[in-house]
């Protein structure tokens, strides 16, 4: 199979690539470097094209000779998207339609898309199942909400196989710490890592439905070999929900260090709690083993000191 990655060098796009060509696959990666690094691609076997999803000379050419996509490019961050909507738009709903009109108007047979867990938004329901209503509470969720109705409407409009995850807060291997819009398990470890301060939006208890990275791979190669696909949004968690101190406390026992607690206000656009209801993915996979919590922050920890 040859599948085109987009958004290939970011955190999971690059894993992602990884494990595609050690299943044997070819791989093109589309990505503009805007939020990815060409360096998370070294030493890996696959056709680079350096251009954006909003583009579609861009797209039509990294799709030529693909049988799959798997639309991953994204601008992340509910802050960055309460910064700049416009932008985060542009590349969250523009770019996913301007990916699905590529497809349709080639060959591809398959095409695979990242949404997120942010579109439950405001509703308290835990474990929170696909049918439950959603409530955005921030741009970026609002564009991802979009973009994977575009992928189910082309679907029901255009018969073309698509499947839209859900996915929940994602972790491991190359999502890096130090930027603005980093994300919560890298920038604790690397606060552990430096004796600094854990910085903690709110009172720690917000929770989350952590999934390594490595999870989330299998799952999506196994979307791809069989052609999953799905008429409704599914959520890529095990429903897991780990406070942000319960999460301090894994840290520690995992790194055997200790650092002081930096308490911050709470971020506007925030989802509380976050907790997926699995029982579609568990019908759709039921053969995969998610990574435990602990093992997953082992793994990062172990590659983050190796960037020092």
């Amino acid at each position: 199979m040859h599948v085109l990655i987009t958004g290939g060098a970011g955190f999971v796009g690059s894993n992602l690539a990884e494990a595609a060509i050690a299943s044997g696959w070819s791989v093109t990666v589309l990505d503009n470097l805007a939020t990815g690094h060409v360096d998370n691609l070294l030493g890996l076997d696959v056709d680079f094209v350096k251009g954006s999803v909003t583009c579609a000379d861009d797209v039509m050419r990294a799709m030529r000779d693909v049988d799959a996509v798997v639309h991953l490019a994204a601008l992340g961050s509910v802050p960055r998207s309460i910064a700049n909507p416009m932008a985060t738009h542009e590349a969250n709903a523009t770019g996913t339609l301007t990916v699905l009109e590529c497809a349709r108007r080639t060959d591809i047979r398959h095409v695979v898309y990242s949404s997120s867990s942010s579109v439950y938004g405001s509703n308290p329901a835990l474990p929170k199942g696909e049918r439950e209503w959603v409530r955005p509470m921030s741009p970026y969720a609002v564009s991802k909400l979009a973009a994977e109705q575009y992928v189910l409407a082309y679907q029901q409009s255009f018969g073309l196989s698509t499947l839209a995850f859900r996915f929940f807060n994602v972790y491991g291997p190359r999502q890096r710490p130090g930027h603005a819009y980093a994300a919560v398990i890298p920038v604790f470890l690397d606060a552990v890592r430096r004796g600094s301060a854990i910085p903690i939006n709110g009172d720690g208890s917000n929770s989350r439905d952590f999934t390594y990275v490595g999870t989330v791979c299998d799952v999506l190669l196994r979307a791809l070999a069989r052609g999953v696909s799905h008429p409704e949004p599914v959520n890529l968690a095990f429903g897991t929900n780990t406070s942000l101190l319960d999460l301090v406390e894994v840290i520690e026992d995992v790194t055997g260090c200790q650092s002081p607690l930096e308490h911050r206000g709470p971020r506007p656009g925030d989802v509380p709690h976050s907790q997926a209801d699995n029982a579609v993915l568990r019908g759709l996979f039921p053969d995969v083993a998610p990574v435990p919590l602990r093992d997953g922050i082992d793994r990062t920890y172990t590659w983050l000191r190796e960037q020092s």
